[in-house]
């Protein structure tokens, strides 16, 4: 299949390889294939691109690069670190979350919750109708029995920023283990982690123009830890199995691309997000913008047109080529509305016709204008079958 004049607006949910990263990872795919724990100089050369990779992770978080656990994916990192503290700290059964978490980390804990006896109790934070949280709700829910704390940096389908340092330093004054899934603010938005008390970072590498298949868990130096899997000492003991090198080096190169795009991601695509809200808010009759209007994700914007559905939205768009998404990719399986707009109120005629688009640097001025142009008649047109529409 050929990509023609296809209009990328869901990188929320991945993002195009950057032609950077795929010209990186192509030797380890084909001339250097030895395995990083090899003792011969063949492999050893391998291990050595893994530490440059390791290096520029490192860097772009503000951490060390033993801090630094390669895994597969986003998901595995959340699991892992959840999972490590219930063991580091067995006495404790208390969890604190939020009610819009990735389902990665959201399914865990309602497993936790309900699968293991009630064993484990789960604090859900409540959010308000922009989608932010209540840091006093947060500090009356610390405790002694908290294990841990595990809160999203930035809202996959709103790109709410919640403030992940405040909260950190609250958790850690307690001594309770602080973990963020930081898969969605990793390369759109700065982080030095050498500044913060978070104890566990999780990130995915498809998320920053690198492949599918590779992520990161930050363990801060000194914190208590439990491999998820165990078998050789790959990791330094800490992820057991043969490390994914191509990826690996590609995620170290995108990295590099994406600190050094970071003020592009922060001013030009930023402004073409504000021409797309701006001018759908303006065009779309009965249409709101779900989540806060300025401590939002550069690239994000979440949208609800009101007596639609999402998917007939979508099926529409893609006639036109045009790429968005109905809340996370990871539940665009559910005729439910999103868990994540249902937690902030959002009414359930707005619900259902909820669209988010999620730019990257690869997105032009051009399509902005080609999305502005065709989205008012798509809607008037669902809008006129639908029988909830009370008309003009």
């Amino acid at each position: 299949m050929v990509k023609e004049n296809v209009v990328y607006m869901d990188n929320n949910a991945t993002t195009r390889v950057a032609p950077e990263v795929v010209s990186e990872m192509m030797p380890y795919l084909t001339d250097f294939y030895g395995n990083p724990s090899s003792m011969h100089t063949f492999g050893g050369q391998v291990g050595q691109a893994l530490k440059t990779a390791r290096k520029r992770v490192a860097d772009l978080l503000g951490a060390d690069p033993e801090e630094i656990t390669f895994t597969s994916c986003g998901t595995e990192s959340d699991s892992t670190a959840i999972l490590s503290a219930l063991q580091a700290y067995p006495d404790k059964r208390h969890i604190i979350t939020t009610r819009v978490e990735h389902p990665a980390v959201k399914n865990l804990c309602d497993t936790l919750d309900t699968l293991t006896g009630h064993k484990h109790r789960i604090t859900r934070l409540k959010v308000d109708p922009e989608g932010m949280l209540n840091l006093e709700e947060y500090e009356a829910a610390l405790s002694e029995d908290t294990a841990i704390v595990s809160v999203m940096w930035a809202n996959n389908e709103t790109g709410v920023i919640f403030p992940i340092a405040e909260m950190a330093r609250m958790a850690k004054e307690r001594g309770i283990l602080f973990h963020t899934d930081a898969v969605q603010a990793v390369g759109k938005i700065p982080i030095n982690l050498k500044e913060l008390d978070v104890d566990f970072l999780s990130l995915s590498g498809h998320k920053l123009h690198a492949p599918k298949g590779v992520g990161v868990l930050y363990v801060k130096r000194g914190t208590i830890f439990t491999p998820f899997l165990t078998g050789g000492h790959q990791e330094r003991g800490r992820r057991g199995g043969t490390e994914n090198v191509a990826s690996i080096v590609g995620l170290g190169q995108a990295c590099l691309l994406v600190a050094e795009k970071m003020t592009e991601e922060n001013t030009r695509v930023k402004m073409l997000r504000d021409k797309l809200e701006d001018g759908l808010l303006a065009t779309v009759p009965k249409s709101l913008l779900n989540g806060h209007k300025t401590e939002r994700l550069p690239n994000t914007c979440n949208i609800s047109f009101e007596y639609v559905e999402g998917e007939a939205i979508l099926l529409h768009m893609n006639k036109h080529n045009i790429c968005a998404s109905s809340g996370s990719a990871c539940t665009s399986g559910s005729l439910e509305p999103s868990h994540v707009l249902r937690a902030m109120g959002v009414p359930f005629t707005a619900a259902h016709g909820s669209i988010r688009f999620s730019l990257s640097i690869y997105n032009t001025e051009e399509e902005i204008d080609f999305v502005l142009e065709k989205m008012p008649a798509i809607i008037e047109s669902l809008r006129q079958m639908s029988p909830f529409w009370p008309g003009d």
